[in-house]
């Protein structure tokens, strides 16, 4: 058995969603912050569209071939 070096969920994509105590997404009110765990970056979002703009917008700019946990971030 060959296991594949690279991870199938880099720690590079893993994230913190912190919903807002005002957040009612049953409702359809989301909105909060969105944090990298690797890099530090956080994003705030306002609704679920820009919750998915901030994933999609931090999914191109971070690595996806390595590992960035426990590095420095930028």
């Amino acid at each position: 058995m060959t296991l594949d070096p690279q991870a199938s969920h880099p720690s590079s994509r893993s994230y913190v969603l912190k919903l807002h105590r005002d957040s009612r997404p049953h409702e359809g009110l989301t909105f909060g912050r969105l944090e990298n765990m690797a890099s530090g970056r956080s994003f705030v979002f306002g609704n679920a569209a820009e919750l998915l703009r901030c994933l999609a917008l931090d999914a191109t700019s971070a690595p996806t071939g390595s590992d960035l946990y426990g590095a420095e971030a930028p």
